[in-house]
C-alpha cells in the first residue's frame, strides 16, 4: 500500500509493504525528538564525554550539511540564494524548525541565520541543558561551505535556549575547519594523558624514594656498644646526606662504642659523594666518641679508595663483617664464646 502527500511543493511518500518512507524520492526516517533522538544524543555524551561528544555533533552536523550544500550547488539554473531558500523550506517541511537567512552578502560570503524551535533546541530542553548544541550551527556551516565552495565557519551570537526568541548564528569564511578541531582535541587528549602519566610517575617515584629511605642502610645494633650500617647500592648527594644525618643522630641512642660501615653491598663505582660521606660519617663518629670500622672492602673498592683524595688511614678496615665485629668486641674487652 502506497500513500503520498505534497506539502509546499515537496513530496512525502510511504511504502508500507516495504517499510519505506521517502522524502523527495530519497529514503528517510522519522524519530520522536524528545525521546528517541534525545536518547541517541544522551548515549553519545555518556560514552564519549561532554567535550568529545560536542566535537562529534559538530563534525557530523558539518559533514551532513556539506553533502546538502554540494548537492544544491550542482543544480542547474538555481542560484545560491535560490538554493538557500529551497533548503530552508525543505528543512521546515521535515520538522527542522524555522530557518531565516539574513544579511546575505554573496560577494563576501557572509550571512546570518536565525533558528527558531529547531529539533536540536527541543532535545536540549528535554536534556535540561542551559546552553544550545552545535549540531545545527555546524550543519549550516557545512551547507554554505558546499554552496560557496570555500570553508565557512560560524559564531553563535546567542541561543534560543538562553531565553531569546530564537538562535542567531553568523557565518563567514575561515581557516577553522572540522579536521583542525579533531586534531586539536586529539592533541589535547594526548597532552592530558601524558600529564596524567607524568603525575603518576612522580607519585610512584616519590613513594619509591620513601621506601628506599626506609629500607636502605638501616642502623643495626648487633651487640651492646656495636652498631652496623650496611651501605647498599649507589649514593647521590641527597641520599648520602640523609644517611649521614640519620646515622650520626642515632649513634647516641644506641650508646655505640663502635660503628661498623659494611661496604659489601655498595656500588663498585665509587662516586665522590660516596667517598666523601663515608669519610664524613667516620670522622664525625670519632669526634663523638664512636670509633669507625670499615668492612667488606673489595679489591676494586680498595683501589678506588686509595686513588681518592680522602684519607681513610685513620679507620680500621677488615675484609669481612665477622672480622670487624670480632675486632670491636676485642677492643671493648669482650669475646664470642
Amino acid at each position: 500500500m502506497n500513500s503520498f502527500i505534497n506539502i509546499g511543493g515537496l513530496e512525502f511518500k510511504w511504502d508500507l509493504e516495504n517499510g519505506q518512507f521517502l522524502f523527495e524520492e530519497e529514503d528517510a526516517v522519522l524519530f520522536w525528538i524528545s525521546s528517541a533522538m534525545k536518547t541517541f544524543f544522551d548515549t553519545i555524551e555518556e560514552i564519549s564525554g561532554e567535550e568529545a561528544s560536542n566535537l562529534v555533533f559538530e563534525t557530523t552536523g558539518f559533514r551532513q550539511g556539506l553533502v546538502v550544500g554540494e548537492y544544491f550547488s550542482k543544480l542547474k539554473n538555481v542560484s545560491i540564494l535560490e538554493a538557500t531558500e529551497l533548503i530552508t523550506n525543505t528543512y521546515a517541511s521535515a520538522g527542522w524548525g524555522r530557518t531565516e537567512v539574513k544579511d546575505f552578502h554573496l560577494d563576501m560570503k557572509t550571512l546570518t541565520v536565525e533558528l527558531k524551535d529547531s529539533w536540536e533546541h527541543k532535545i536540549n530542553i528535554a536534556q535540561r541543558k542551559t546552553k544550545g548544541g552545535n549540531f545545527l550551527p555546524a550543519h549550516y556551516a557545512g551547507i554554505f561551505t558546499g554552496l560557496f565552495g570555500v570553508n565557512i565557519w560560524y559564531k553563535v551570537l546567542h541561543y534560543q535556549l538562553e531565553g531569546h526568541d530564537l538562535s542567531v548564528i553568523k557565518y563567514f569564511p575561515s581557516d577553522i575547519s572540522i579536521t583542525n578541531n579533531i586534531h586539536q582535541l586529539a592533541r589535547k587528549k594526548e597532552t592530558e594523558q601524558i600529564m596524567q602519566l607524568e603525575a603518576l610517575v612522580e607519585d610512584k617515584t616519590r613513594e619509591l624514594k620513601v621506601l628506599v629511605k626506609q629500607l636502605s642502610s638501616p642502623i643495626i645494633p648487633v651487640l651492646e656498644g656495636i652498631v652496623v650500617v650496611p651501605l647498599i647500592g649507589k649514593y647521590d648527594e641527597e641520599r648520602a646526606e640523609e644517611l649521614a644525618d640519620k646515622t650520626l643522630m642515632n649513634l647516641p641512642s644506641h650508646k655505640a662504642n663502635y660503628l661498623i660501615l659494611d661496604l659489601t653491598g655498595i656500588d663498585n663505582d665509587l662516586s665522590q659523594h660516596t667517598t666523601s660521606f663515608i669519610s664524613k660519617i667516620g670522622y664525625a663518629a670519632n669526634l663523638s666518641g664512636t670509633k669507625t670500622v670499615l668492612v667488606g672492602i673489595s679489591p676494586e673498592l680498595s683501589m678506588q679508595i686509595t686513588e681518592s683524595e680522602i684519607d681513610f688511614t685513620k679507620f680500621d678496615a677488615f675484609q669481612t663483617l665477622q672480622h670487624g665485629i670480632l675486632y670491636a668486641l676485642g677492643q671493648i674487652g669482650r669475646q664470642v664464646l
